[in-house]
């Protein structure tokens, strides 16, 4: 056998051992893994736990295997979306996103809309606002979206003014006037709940004051109207591919799911959520 013709024998040799570990690799990925085309995973908070594994089980009859993923943090969710470790997450409404975009650069946008809630004005002592009295101590959440959503929610109540209302990152500095000089405790916003016991006012959330066992959410002493920006929101990349509509058909089944309306009902109170995407 000539030179030319045993070195065209070895490239056809290497080209088809490359096709056949391709091919292997292949082969392997779904034997060990049948399902992973058909797993979608969803990034959570816990409040959302439960909601959201109802509407697992209802769209599994479609053949789509959902994953949820447990975040203590509201940072993390995003992170994970960002860098591809999960599809989407489900969290956080438009505003709170808009601040993330800026902060981060990441390259998110809401795909779908969920629930929102109303947020209240809390107190185990006092029985309204009128009662509080000087110097009062009063929490709130410590993430800038959120607490310039309690300054918000404050200033209507009457109980301060800040420069513009319709600022959505209001922080304490804008502040013009504060009747019963209020004292503030910035606190992470699921922690709000836990401070009923000791603060004289506290900026709540329904689904938290449940979990923590702390308060009827319908007791507050002043709540705010109802805004689908403050929604929450399943987001993604925006080059996400949504691959046999898996997530486009758990959304669909989250806004449509007699239980999750039922669940909603339970843990933040009837009346006490709306439907963000009505």
């Amino acid at each position: 056998m000539s030179q030319v013709s045993k070195l065209n024998l070895k490239k056809l040799l290497i080209g088809l051992t490359v096709l056949v570990i391709i091919a292997g690799l292949i082969t392997y990925r779904y034997v060990q893994n049948p399902q992973q085309d058909n797993v979608l995973t969803i990034g959570i908070s816990p409040p959302y736990a439960e909601l959201l594994q109802t509407v697992a089980k209802e769209v599994e009859k479609d053949g789509i295997h959902v994953k949820l993923v447990e975040f203590s943090d509201w940072q993390a969710p995003n992170v994970a979306v960002q860098n591809g470790d999960i599809d989407a997450n489900f969290f956080q409404q438009s505003v709170f996103l808009k601040n993330a975009i800026q902060q981060t650069r990441y390259d998110l946008h809401a795909f779908g809309i969920g629930s929102g809630s109303h947020v209240g004005l809390y107190s185990k002592q006092y029985k309204s606002l009128e009662a509080l009295p000087q110097n009062a101590r009063v929490v709130i959440p410590s993430d800038p979206v959120n607490s310039a959503r309690a300054l918000i929610l404050l200033h209507r109540a009457g109980l301060i003014q800040i420069r513009d209302i319709h600022n959505e990152l209001s922080t304490l500095q804008d502040i013009v006037a504060n009747p019963k000089q209020l004292k503030f405790l910035e606190v992470e916003g699921p922690q709000t709940a836990l401070a009923y016991d000791d603060a004289d006012l506290i900026f709540g959330f329904p689904h938290y004051l449940n979990m923590a066992k702390k308060a009827d959410p319908h007791s507050a002493l002043f709540l705010d109207p109802v805004d689908k920006k403050y929604a929450i929101l399943f987001v993604t990349r925006k080059d996400y591919v949504d691959h046999d509509k898996k997530l486009e058909t758990f959304v669909k089944a989250f806004q449509n799911s007699a239980k999750v309306k039922t669940i909603l009902d339970r843990d933040f109170g009837t009346g006490m959520w709306f439907e963000g995407w009505k």
